[in-house]
């Protein structure tokens, strides 16, 4: 009976694998495909035949390197500003005496469940004022601050001894080197964790930019590949697959090499 339960166990586990990864195997099978032969063999895993087509057509069509560049400018901008914020909200919420601290934390964590539809348009019509629409600044500025990243940062400080910082500051020790020497070696994977995360959702973002960009040559990835998937960019089924495994490698490979300090910080926080 135990064999028995331990084989569906692992059944289940096989087919969980399955759906995760058989997506992820489609989108490269079909990005070596020419196009014809993509629609004859759609859920094959393996190219036949085998062409880079897809992928030069999009360098002979797109700006590609500078939609790239686009992508990794606006992601990188927003992660530094927000563990910058992120840092300095924690630390003050954790170790410094507020009026009403509780009160505004909570009201700051609320903010993470306002639909992004509330704030859109406000966020939309501010920019126009300020003339960055079809701008990387129009798609970078809204999004400088982050509850999440307060909350994940303020519970990792919370972690750490009180009376450390209080034998700093006994020793003479300025705020500056306790947050440099001390806080900060010490939520070094929370900061690293919470930083890969920023940079994962804001090169994957697209909804936002979708509003604020206009030309091709200051598009993001995502932006790039929905121009293949809409009616009216048409229906080029392959380059939107060579396109859309582009924009997965780098957070596909940030994920994979951070992964266990990503975990762990979500872990920690839900501890604490």
């Amino acid at each position: 009976m135990k064999i028995k339960k331990t084989l569906w166990v692992h059944f289940l586990f096989i087919l969980i694998l399955l759906g995760v990864f058989y997506p992820l195997l489609f989108i490269l099978a079909n990005s070596f495909k020419p196009l014809k032969e993509a629609y004859h063999t759609i859920l094959s895993l393996i190219p036949t035949p085998f062409t880079f087509h897809n992928f030069s057509y999009l360098f002979e069509n797109l700006p590609l390197l500078q939609i790239t560049w686009n992508t990794f400018f606006i992601a990188t901008v927003i992660t530094v500003v927000k563990l910058v914020l992120s840092f300095f909200a924690a630390y003050a919420f954790t170790y410094y005496q507020i009026k009403f601290k509780r009160i505004w934390f909570l009201l700051i964590i609320a903010t993470m469940f306002i639909p992004f539809t509330v704030s859109m348009i406000p966020n939309y019509l501010l920019m126009s004022k300020l003339q960055l629409i079809d701008t990387s600044w129009g798609v970078i500025l809204p999004q400088f601050a982050d509850a999440m990243g307060i909350f994940l940062l303020t519970q990792t400080m919370r972690g750490i001894p009180k009376s450390l910082l209080e034998v700093a500051e006994l020793d003479g020790v300025s705020q500056r080197d306790i947050m440099q020497s001390i806080i900060f070696p010490l939520t070094r994977h929370a900061i690293t964790s919470t930083g890969i995360w920023f940079f994962i959702t804001s090169w994957n973002e697209f909804v936002w930019p979708v509003l604020i960009l206009k030309s091709i040559d200051r598009y993001t990835l995502p932006l790039a590949m929905q121009t293949y998937i809409s009616s009216e960019g048409g229906t080029n089924f392959t380059v939107a697959m060579a396109i859309s495994l582009i924009t997965m490698m780098v957070p596909l490979i940030l994920y994979i090499i951070f992964q266990k300090y990503i975990i762990g910080t979500f872990v920690s926080a839900g501890i604490k």
